[in-house]
């Protein structure tokens, strides 16, 4: 196919493909983000698309840090791309927020006028856990990204040190500072993000670090949307859905959250307008997600996985387990979940279920049981620990911990590797299981870094014996005998 997707092309679009309801020409930068991998492409950027129809003010400059892949395969578009919604109704969409695309090791100058320009008020990230360079809680002095921007701090290579440079600037120049928002998928994320900043600051001008502390907004953020990636098969797609060209389309599931902590330093855009949570109580978002998403995709991984089932739609498409998981949300984890204000957990437990009976989301199970040792105490076990405190039944939450076990020991023992940080112990713990349940119980509640302190109380103790007796031996047949129950 010749011609590309681009500016000129839009017009030409075939009529159910949606594109940008506001004049591009008249947008004017006022984000700039660090990051532009496929999720902000497919979820903040797609919310700035939004906010762009009513505020001009809010379009975005992209700024790679370590490839120049997706500059060069969008700014000969003009920065447009396409947006396929998976689902029962698929859809495409062409996204017209990202203005300017930059790679910061050939474009290090534009990069860093960008982020001294006054219009620019928001910064915000999607660099992964690793690109915040953190120590535990601390920033890691001795990584080699940081020690490089230490010592020229004028010619940052890392996400911190043109955040720092950037704010440095607009210091010199008595502008304000821009609101620091990270959008990266873990917890308290603005409080890491504004720690390693202010660490970095203080090494390189103590003055800047107390004026950063004191007047840059460092908001959390809570993002959710499963978003495949990119392959052949969506590029030709979307070319002949199109009948043009698009080097780099994203696609996601139709289901979307953006919860964001009010505090911006600098203004915002009218986000509540456009679907985006806007919530003092992120954390509270974020355990939730854990315990009410993250800890039915773990119960269907594991029981899952045992019953030979590959995908996370195939297993909501075997009645016995997607009965199981739907009483499992709303019996066993809705009533021990402490909801933020305005949480309808209803809602939020059907939305999930919808989610995972997507067929267009190829899920794997396996996939989801990968660090088995490090999901289960925040998914699963922290949610028992608050049922045994109200006095509430946890027979159901036991269930997936005791498929945990049996998956652990069938992996072991047909000498397949696990995916697991503590992969060598529990491979051990799995070829000394016999199936008694007493004695395989007890060996897997003695990891103490798992199971500690709940291992001490005879109700869970008792309750996953009970579960692990329920499942057999872990084949598909008693799986399913389990699950009928």
């Amino acid at each position: 196919m010749s011609h590309r997707l681009n500016q000129a092309a839009l017009a030409a679009l075939p009529p159910d493909v949606i594109r940008p309801g506001y004049d591009r020409a008249g947008t004017r930068i006022g984000i700039v983000h660090i990051g532009v991998g496929a999720f902000h492409r497919a979820h903040q950027a797609v919310y700035v698309d939004d906010v762009l129809a009513s505020e001009p003010d809010w379009a975005i400059c992209g700024v790679s840090l370590n490839s120049c892949d997706v500059r060069d395969a969008l700014q000969p578009q003009d920065g447009l791309y396409t947006l396929a919604l998976l689902g029962q109704n698929p859809s495409l969409r062409v996204i017209g927020s990202i203005r300017e695309l930059l790679f910061a090791r050939e474009q290090r100058d534009e990069v860093l006028r960008r982020l001294a320009d006054p219009l620019v008020r928001i910064v915000t990230l999607t660099i992964t856990e690793k690109g915040y360079c953190l120590a535990g809680a601390d920033l890691d002095l001795a990584h080699p990204e940081i020690v490089h921007d230490l010592a020229s701090p004028d010619a940052p290579n890392g996400a911190i040190g043109y955040v720092v440079a950037g704010l440095a600037a607009r210091r010199k120049l008595h502008l304000p500072p821009y609101t620091v928002l990270s959008c990266d998928n873990l917890p308290e994320n603005g409080r890491k993000l504004a720690r390693a900043v202010v660490q970095y600051a203080w090494k390189v001008d103590p003055d800047l670090a107390r004026w950063i502390e004191a007047e840059v907004a460092f908001p959390c953020s809570m993002v959710d949307s499963i978003t495949p990636a990119t392959d052949e098969a969506l590029r030709e797609r979307v070319a002949t859905q199109l009948a043009c060209t698009d080097a780099w389309p994203v696609q996601r599931e139709a289901y979307t959250q953006w919860v964001v902590e009010d505090s911006f330093c600098n203004g915002r855009p009218a986000l509540e307008r456009v679907g985006v949570t806007l919530s003092a109580d992120i954390a509270g978002y974020d355990r939730a997600k854990l315990r009410l998403l993250n800890a039915p995709h773990s119960a269907l991984a594991y029981l899952g996985a045992l019953m030979e089932i590959e995908t996370v739609a195939q297993a909501m498409a075997t009645p016995v387990l997607a009965a199981f998981v739907e009483r499992l949300m709303h019996d066993g984890i809705v009533p021990n979940v402490k909801a933020p204000a305005g949480f309808n957990a209803g809602a939020y437990v059907e939305a999930i279920l919808a989610r995972f009976r997507n067929p267009a989301i190829q899920h794997r199970l396996l996939q989801i049981a990968w660090d088995g040792s490090q999901k289960l105490p925040v998914r699963l076990l922290g949610t028992i620990g608050d049922a045994l405190a109200a006095g509430h039944p946890i027979d159901l939450l036991c269930l997936p911990v005791a498929a945990w076990m049996q998956f652990v020991r069938r992996q072991a023992r047909n000498g397949v590797t696990l995916v697991d940080p503590m992969a060598e112990v529990l491979a051990e713990v799995g070829r000394a299981t016999t199936g008694d349940a007493n004695d395989d119980v007890a060996r897997f509640l003695a990891l103490d870094s798992i199971f500690a302190p709940l291992s001490a109380d005879d109700r869970f103790v008792d309750a996953v014996r009970v579960a692990y007796v329920r499942l057999g031996d872990g084949t598909p047949a008693a799986v399913w005998r389990a699950l009928s129950d």
